[in-house]
């Protein structure tokens, strides 16, 4: 496929034209502005409740947003825990609460969204230590909200991927909560220039070289880029992990980092789905207000895994 769908074209082309600048050539407050002006707010479909609350943070005063969403008035229903993506520096429960509700609703779960705390501020290991919290408190306190503690997923979408793939590998390497599934949509899972990076470098939303300003402001240090908590794709081992669905996009400079991650899970034996998007750019996961059929294609296949690996 040499363009990706028309719908998306267009969107790009509008944006060409507004001059939306790269947040690469922002600062991080001015990113972070134009990344929540610019996410759906009102795409997602109605839930029964939602509840607000904060959580002690392992590494920092600042508590730990979640936010979580119950479909209905009966339960208990299975969790997942939905780390959203931005680079590890942008993004929010807000920027995320379309995609929370319609999980919620199309796989009939509870969804625990996670607000950690950002980088530069928060660096690597912070950001994978609070997502790890987040599944801990999970484990211990979602059956207070209809959730059934002994049914937990966990999942993400492109930073939110990696920290979901890094919570999988903890909860496996530290005898941590026992997850049903892992959720990775167009996750971060190498700092490598692997060949998607170059091929989609520009033109199509995420750029290479914004993928590069957001590693600096994540690892700050060149020791911690070997880490597989920073980069799951540098793990050794990835057997006996739960099982995955991965979601990548033709037209994604991640491309590659989720083919691969998925390639090795299945070296190892690990129960994968790969789900390839041929015509879609980085961000089409969440991009529900628009004509595109491929995004609420993701979300009901994505549920459709999970309710599977719920037993549902």
């Amino acid at each position: 496929m040499d363009e990706p769908h028309p719908e998306l074209q267009r969107m790009l082309a509008e944006e060409d034209e507004l001059g939306v600048p790269s947040v690469a050539a922002q600062t991080v407050d001015a990113a972070r502005r134009q990344h929540e002006q610019l996410a759906s707010s009102d795409a997602g479909p109605d839930v029964e409740r939602t509840w607000d609350l904060e959580v002690p943070s392992p590494i920092a005063e600042d508590p730990i947003d979640l936010r979580i969403y119950r479909p209905g008035s009966d339960g208990p229903y299975p969790t997942l825990l939905w780390i959203h993506g931005g680079g590890f520096v942008l993004g929010s429960l807000e920027t995320a609460d379309a995609v929370a509700r319609s999980l919620a609703v199309e796989t009939d779960c509870v969804v625990v969204s996670v607000g950690y705390n950002l980088a530069p501020e928060h660096p690597f290991p912070d950001q994978p230590r609070e997502c790890y919290a987040a599944l801990e408190w999970t484990a211990e306190h979602v059956d207070t909200f209809g959730g059934d503690p002994d049914r937990i997923a966990v999942g993400g979408d492109s930073a939110g991927g990696n920290l979901a793939a890094v919570a999988a590998l903890r909860a496996r390497d530290d005898d941590g909560p026992d997850l049903d599934h892992q959720l990775l949509v167009y996750p971060v899972t190498t700092d490598a220039a692997l060949p998607s990076r170059e091929a989609n470098a520009e033109g199509y939303g995420l750029t290479t070289a914004e993928m590069e300003w957001f590693d600096e402001k994540y690892v700050r240090h060149s020791v911690d880029a070997a880490n597989p908590y920073a980069y799951p794709l540098k793990a050794r081992d990835l057997s006996g992990l739960p099982p995955a669905t991965v979601i990548t996009a033709g037209f994604d400079p991640l491309l590659d980092d989720g083919v691969r991650y998925a390639e090795r899970l299945d070296a190892a034996e690990v129960d994968v789905e790969h789900l390839n998007y041929e015509a879609m750019i980085h961000g089409f996961f969440g991009m529900l207000d628009l004509d595109i059929d491929a995004a609420h294609d993701a979300i009901e296949r994505s549920a459709a895994r999970l309710r599977d690996s719920f037993g549902t």
